[in-house]
């Protein structure tokens, strides 16, 4: 049998898995195991031995621990004082209360971390808002539909750290480099919101009384202690401070300070004082515990009971180990076709075409967002991940770059019908036709499409060049 027989049997074989309802990671191994047996007489051995590299990795421990952190901070009040605390920002703007949509997913996507999550909490809250006070209806499903998919383009996200980890290159090289079109996909939101409310003033509420400056403070004072966990996480990595790894860790232990309360934090805090005071900690660990501590007293009320931490730790668990399970089963499959040599043949295959870097590009853009119409996210990512990352290299491309080309797509699969999962979630929350919310959603679709277009014309202003400046200072 030749290698391109042999390749389109393996296809056809993992798509009747699929088809079949198997889960993915046992239908990448089962893929997987089938190419090894015709490359090596004990296939068994590479499975184990895949299986145990894939998730004993000590990188891919910032995982579970973002998973926490976001599945923590979701069981808080957070979602309620996003809308509370930003509406008062923005209410004298073109469209008014619609900019909290995107405001409010941005901040909320880069604490879970998920899609789904930021998409479904924050319409909870501003749909019934937004429906009061009599703002567009398709606007808002629209807005809402597509910036719940910041959660996977802003910082710390765990789609990164999947793209991260199968294509072994550096996480916070990969959370740098989002920041700039997480930004971008913002401002194009909120622009598209702002020129559709000056050409539609009939369809927009009469203007707000303006509220004063000493006003806007009190109600956002609530967002402060998530917004410096956030900046702490995040930035803690930035200036190399901490790893990935490390600054998950302090984002759990922070988000449950805050969620504990204020009587918890003032607990910890005296107990830090005491130990410094009496020399049982120096000065270095005297003042990570204590600024933590801070956080937890500024949060408020306790809002973590024993049954939401539990919930938090099962809903972690079961996130990861999925995840986990998906890249175990996918490091066996390109173990597995990098024996068979069909990865190295596909290459020089695409190579003999002559299509060139943005021909390549054209045609990966195609084929992510098909398979976006019957796969997450994750699951697009290491499916593909051995067979894409040699041609990508061969290219020229940058692999950074290349984790927030893939990163965009994802977000634009997850609007694309039939089975985008950001539509299925509008759906389930306003009760509309999936046509209906994906035609809400085309306008801020197309600014996706824009970005994509963005970062492939400028891939070092806008992606490349800011981890590059900032890991080499």
């Amino acid at each position: 049998m030749d290698l391109l027989t042999f390749a389109l049997l393996l296809l056809v074989l993992l798509c009747v898995f699929l088809g079949a309802g198997l889960w993915i990671a046992m239908a990448l191994a089962a893929v997987g195991y089938v190419a090894m047996a015709a490359a090596h007489p004990s296939p068994g051995l590479y499975l184990a031995s895949s299986f145990w590299e894939a998730t004993g990795s000590w990188t891919l421990a910032a995982l579970p621990m973002f998973v926490w952190m976001g599945e923590i901070l979701f069981r808080t009040k957070l979602s309620e004082e996003l809308f509370n605390g930003l509406a008062p920002w923005v209410r004298r703007l073109p469209g008014g209360l619609l900019h909290v949509n995107i405001l409010a997913c941005g901040i909320f996507g880069s604490v879970s971390g998920s899609s789904a999550a930021t998409c479904a909490t924050v319409s909870k809250i501003a749909l019934p808002e937004l429906k009061k006070r009599g703002y567009d209806e398709d606007v808002a499903v629209g807005s809402l539909a597509t910036s719940g998919t910041l959660g996977i383009l802003i910082p710390p996200s765990i789609i990164m750290v999947v793209y991260a980890v199968a294509a072994e290159v550096s996480i916070v090289r990969v959370f740098i480099a989002g920041c700039i079109p997480g930004l971008l996909v913002m401002l194009l939101f909120s622009a598209y919101i702002a020129i559709w409310a000056k050409m539609n003033p009939a369809k927009q509420p009469r203007p707000e009384p303006p509220i004063p400056f000493a006003e806007k403070l009190r109600q956002s004072s609530k967002l402060i202690p998530c917004a410096v966990l956030i900046v702490v996480v995040i930035g803690t990595m930035f200036v190399g401070w901490a790893t990935a790894t490390e600054a998950a860790a302090f984002g759990v232990l922070g988000s449950l300070l805050m969620a504990a309360g204020r009587w918890t934090g003032l607990g910890l805090l005296v107990l830090d004082l005491i130990a410094w005071a009496v020399g049982l900690i120096p000065f270095s660990q005297f003042w990570p515990i204590a600024f933590f501590a801070l956080l937890g007293l500024a949060a408020g009320e306790r809002v973590l009971t024993w049954q939401s931490f539990l919930d938090s730790v099962k809903g972690a668990t079961r996130l990861s180990c999925m995840i986990m399970f998906i890249l175990a089963g996918a490091a066996f499959l390109t173990k597995a076709m990098a024996l068979t040599g069909i990865p190295a043949a596909l290459a020089e295959g695409v190579t003999h075409l002559n299509l060139g870097p943005y021909g390549l590009i054209a045609i990966l853009t195609v084929v992510y967002v098909v398979l976006g119409t019957a796969l997450d996210g994750v699951s697009m990512i290491v499916l593909t991940t051995s067979i894409v990352i040699p041609l990508v290299q061969h290219a020229g491309f940058d692999l950074v770059w290349f984790g927030i080309f893939i990163v965009l797509l994802v977000e634009i699969a997850e609007i694309t019908p039939p089975v985008g999962f950001n539509l299925f979630v509008m759906q389930t929350m306003t009760g509309k036709e999936q046509l209906e919310v994906a035609k809400a959603s085309m306008p801020f679709f197309l600014m996706l499409v824009l970005t994509v277009v963005l970062v492939t014309l400028f891939p070092v202003t806008l992606v490349t060049g800011l981890p590059d400046w900032l890991l080499s200072r």
